[in-house]
């Protein structure tokens, strides 16, 4: 049962990536100021931003425990989460690092967005043949 095999780490990686999510999104709801300080990098100026982005990856938490409800009628959810705003996500991280001297603790962001997306991706095209998509 090769498909069920990679439905089913599809579903484990869905449920890790809103994990994660969950995870980085509680702390920048709550305590936006005090994460920055603990990643090296000023307080957000205005706060409303860094809340911002925690409402953004609350919904892609939430997205990701919805997508693992059922990977296979939900694969586009994971192109878009998983490999596209991960991915690209990863990618800010690593130009913000160069280009303006962000934190490098803000790598380890770049690390594990990075690996989660290509991860996706790889699990996303071996399962197609399956599904047809």
């Amino acid at each position: 049962m090769p498909g069920g095999q990679r439905s089913g780490g599809l579903r484990t990686l869905a449920l890790v990536s809103g994990v994660y999510d969950f995870a980085l999104a509680v702390p920048m709801l709550l305590i936006a100021p005090r994460l920055a300080e603990t990643m090296g990098a000023p307080p957000p100026v205005p706060l409303i931003n860094a809340q911002l982005n925690g409402v953004f990856t609350l919904s892609l938490a939430a997205g990701y425990f919805w997508a693992a409800r059922d990977v296979e009628a939900r694969r586009g959810y994971l192109w878009v989460a998983g490999v596209l705003a991960k991915g690209l996500g990863a990618a800010l991280f690593v130009l913000d690092h160069f280009q303006r001297g962000s934190p490098s603790t803000f790598l380890l962001f770049a690390v594990t967005d990075g690996s989660l997306a290509i991860l996706t991706a790889i699990l996303l095209r071996r399962s197609a043949g399956t599904t047809g998509t």
